[in-house]
């Protein structure tokens, strides 16, 4: 582990500080933190950042009531910058978006990004929108009762060619039984985050039932 004494502060006292978001592994924001700040971050697990512009110490949510807690902090390899991993309470940015990065610069032709989270949104909007001739579309205008029943076939798909022991099959059907998931989540309104946290809190128990069965 590494101690705030090998950290490298600025001739300011400031070391740059990228802020994640654990879930989506978005970069939030890019804040800067002083000894203190980042003390009292470690101390109340929460980020505390100190404003060049206004001079003093600022705990991101005093205000606004969007609070990020903290799941670790990171040195790079020349200890002279962080990554902040956090859980956030609401959006990142003063202007009221997720991320203060939103303002695409240039997106390749070529090369494309892709997240769970994407898809989520992307179905969203589907749900939203309706557009015709949408698979998509489909699935939201039959309803629950029609979903369920794909949800019910993909996994009958997913054990057929994992039996065969066909593993690109196998591939393709896992990734339509999680499309046919994240609609299904969609339209109850359980968010990719709402999966991440249950997934967490089973970890965090297990953990402490393999210390207790150690001990």
């Amino acid at each position: 582990m590494v101690t705030i004494d090998q950290l490298k502060f600025d001739k300011k006292g400031l070391i740059p500080a990228v802020v994640v978001d654990a879930v989506t592994k978005d970069v939030l924001t890019v804040a800067y933190m002083n000894r203190e700040s980042l003390e009292i971050s470690m101390k109340e697990g929460r980020t505390c950042f100190w404003s060049r512009s206004r001079q003093e110490l600022w705990r991101k949510g005093e205000t606004s009531g969007n609070v990020q807690h903290i799941v670790s902090i990171t040195a790079d390899c020349d200890y002279d910058a962080l990554t902040v991993l956090v859980n956030k309470e609401g959006p990142a940015c003063h202007t009221g978006a997720e991320s203060c990065f939103h303002n695409a610069l240039y997106v390749s032709p070529d090369q494309t990004a892709f997240s769970l989270q994407e898809l989520y949104e992307l179905l969203q909007g589907r749900k939203r929108d309706l557009p015709e001739g949408s698979y998509t579309t489909y699935l939201f205008q039959k309803g629950i009762d029609k979903i369920l029943k794909k949800v019910g076939e993909e996994c009958t798909e997913v054990i057929i060619a994992a039996k065969a022991d066909d593993k690109p099959e196998t591939i393709y059907e896992i990734a339509d039984l999680c499309y046919h998931i994240m609609v299904l989540m969609v339209q109850m309104g359980i968010s990719v985050e709402d999966i991440h946290k249950e997934l967490a809190s089973r970890h965090v128990i297990d953990h402490k039932v393999k210390q207790e069965k150690m001990t």
